[in-house]
């Protein structure tokens, strides 16, 4: 009995390390083009808004859509296989970034990319809320989306070196590829491992489905549509909250680099080994930071930790994410990036969490799918672009994109902090609910 314990405790743990690594190289392979914008501006002649494009809506249309179908898929199908198909897809589809020739060429690959990630995320969460306990969950949630800061860390900083030895060396010429510039090496170089990890996640052991609405094994549209429309005060406010402060971090994640390379005239990658780091330490930080602070309170009585957690970040968020765009030297543009990254990143774990705990097993994929789906569609495609587009027409100098940043950050923030407070008392109402539903795994 104890030793099938200790095998079930190994290969919960070795689950939830594969997919903190897929997270990891998700987020280095969607998140490379963010060190890579002059030379491919350069080479396909683009504008800001263009590149906006490229790095936000081509990934993130097809991201965001297929979800959804993912997400129902997952709630009734295998979820290791899903995931492991997914990693394979999005690893070539990188590695195909690689070999664009023109605007078309890369777009398409980066829809790929966007297609293979979409069955990561709401798979995962719903697996990590079966291999782990209600009590557990916070925190391996927060360790899962640890991937976030490191991936995103990892592609600014050895991105930034991998592109340097490749642009040292004047691109390379490969056999059957014909000669390839640096910034396409580089994307083939990030790509590739993903391949072997997709192979060992298919191989996982699914575990049993816990947490189960007492109805029937499956909720079919119809039923999963009743249950968000009867909640719909809390997913609507919680998943618009989430949005907003969506648009303001993968914004300043997306165009800080290339900011502060045009304000300062240094090398975008020479700045993203600086970046890096400090996304790298701070933004993991904030990860942990945020599931600490929602243990914290959930240890001083308050049930809705999670919901509260995300209220403190969009409040201390406001002040740095104006300013850090406008400091005036290069060493406090990295000092205020230190804050920012922290809250991109403090909300994030958290927030699934109390998502997850509130949702019917049936239905946790598909709710983390619509959360990504408004996330996603905010952060990745409407943030950029935006910003790419008031960089263009509304404002103009070197100071451009810093000024369209900040006045992302005073739009979008306070909105955050309005959407949370609509939605306490109804997540609150929804928690005591979820407690009456069978849960089997709280060991």
């Amino acid at each position: 009995m104890a030793t099938s314990k200790k095998n079930r405790s190994a290969v919960r743990y070795w689950a939830l390390f594969l997919l903190l690594i897929a997270y990891i190289l998700s987020f280095i392979d969607r998140n490379i083009m963010a060190i890579l914008v002059d030379p491919i501006r350069q080479d396909f002649h683009i504008s800001d808004f263009g590149y906006g494009l490229l790095n936000g809506v081509a990934f993130t249309f097809f991201y965001a859509f297929l979800g959804l179908p993912i997400g129902y898929l997952a709630d009734r199908r295998s979820r290791t296989r899903i995931i492991g198909v997914g990693t394979a897809i999005w690893s070539v589809m990188t590695f195909t970034c690689g070999m664009a020739s023109g605007f078309v060429g890369l777009f398409a690959a980066r829809v790929g990319v966007g297609i293979g990630e979409a069955a990561l995320s709401p798979p995962a969460h719903s697996l990590l809320s079966d291999y782990f306990s209600k009590r557990q969950l916070p925190v391996v949630m927060a360790i899962f989306t640890l991937g976030i800061p490191v991936g995103i860390g990892v592609s600014f900083s050895l991105g930034g070196y991998i592109y340097g030895y490749f642009d040292a060396m004047g691109g390379a010429a490969l056999p059957f590829l014909g000669d390839l510039k640096p910034w396409q090496l580089t994307f083939m170089m990030v790509g590739a491992p993903g391949l072997l990890l997709a192979g060992l996640i298919y191989m996982l052991k699914e575990p049993a489905r816990t947490g189960v609405m007492e109805t029937r094994a499956e909720l079919g549209v119809n039923e999963a549509l009743d249950f968000f429309r009867q909640h719909k005060r809390v997913y609507f406010f919680v998943f618009a909250a989430i949005s907003a402060l969506s648009i303001v971090g993968y914004s300043l994640m997306m165009w800080y680099v290339a900011h502060m390379s045009r304000v300062y005239d240094l090398p975008a990658f020479e700045i993203s080994k600086t970046f890096g780091l400090i996304y790298l330490f701070f933004g993991s930080l904030g990860t942990l930071g945020g599931a600490w602070l929602s243990g914290f309170l959930g240890r001083k009585g308050y049930k809705d930790a999670g919901i509260r957690v995300l209220l403190i970040v969009a409040v201390l968020w406001v002040v740095p994410g104006i300013l850090a765009p406008q400091m005036p030297t290069l060493t406090s543009a990295f000092i205020m990036a230190a804050p920012c990254t922290f809250f991109l990143n403090a909300f994030f774990g958290v927030s699934i969490a109390a998502v997850q705990v509130v949702t019917p097993n049936q239905l946790r994929a598909q709710a983390s799918a619509v959360l990504l789906l408004m996330a996603n569609i905010a952060g990745l495609a409407i943030g950029p672009a935006i910003v790419g587009l008031l960089s263009d027409d509304v404002f103009s100098g070197v100071h451009s994109l810093g000024n369209a940043l900040s006045l992302v950050a005073a739009i979008f923030s306070p909105l955050a902090i309005a959407l949370v407070m609509f939605a306490l008392k109804p997540y609150r109402q929804l928690l005591e609910a979820s407690e009456q539903w069978s849960l089997t795994n709280d060991d």
